[in-house]
């Protein structure tokens, strides 16, 4: 039995490089961000999970039914999410009335310090607010675990497509994706 167990580790394999941390996805040929779309999941209902609002209450995407939302996930320690919140203000200013965006941060609860306050600040994003899921409820419920993760829920609350991995929102990508909600 102790040969199987061993017979797992691979010692011999050359580590491969981890990717950069400001690494976005894969970009097409004139550089825009563009993550993975993935429409599996088009007409599941939003998850039942909570989170709290910028003012610490508790909340759930049902809440916010009754006009189109994207809900981003993302984390201070994410490079590709902290490059892609600009452009997600920039759409929030853009779509206001048309389409909610909500960006939902995924910082563990289980650091000393909480570094959303002092990251939230120094961005200074007019048209976004800091949901916080310290929990991380929805990345457990949206799956995959990957950051940035964003999804669109239409006014009934049912999912359209997700993103996994950094977009570029001001981009002619995000622009035909949104164009049904956008009109």
């Amino acid at each position: 039995m102790p040969a199987l167990l061993l017979a797992g580790c691979d010692k011999q394999s050359t580590p491969q490089p981890q990717p950069n941390a400001t690494a976005t996805a894969a970009a097409p040929a004139g550089g825009e961000p563009a993550g993975t779309l993935d429409m599996a999941q088009r007409g599941a209902a939003m998850p039942k999970d909570g989170f709290k609002t910028p003012e610490g209450k508790a909340t759930t995407l049902a809440d916010f039914k009754g006009q189109p939302l994207l809900v981003n996930l993302w984390a201070t320690w994410c490079g590709p999410c902290v490059k892609e919140m600009p452009s997600l203000d920039r759409l929030a200013a853009r779509t206001k009335g048309k389409l909610r965006v909500m960006v939902v941060n995924q910082d563990s609860a289980k650091q000393a310090v909480d570094p959303v306050p002092e990251w939230w600040a120094k961005a200074k994003l007019a048209n976004l607010q800091p949901y916080r899921d310290a929990e991380n409820n929805l990345g457990f419920a949206f799956g995959g675990g990957l950051l940035p993760t964003t999804v669109l829920y239409d006014a009934n609350g049912k999912e359209v497509w997700r993103i996994s991995g950094g977009m570029d929102w001001d981009g002619p990508r995000a622009n035909t994706l949104l164009a049904d909600y956008l009109g």
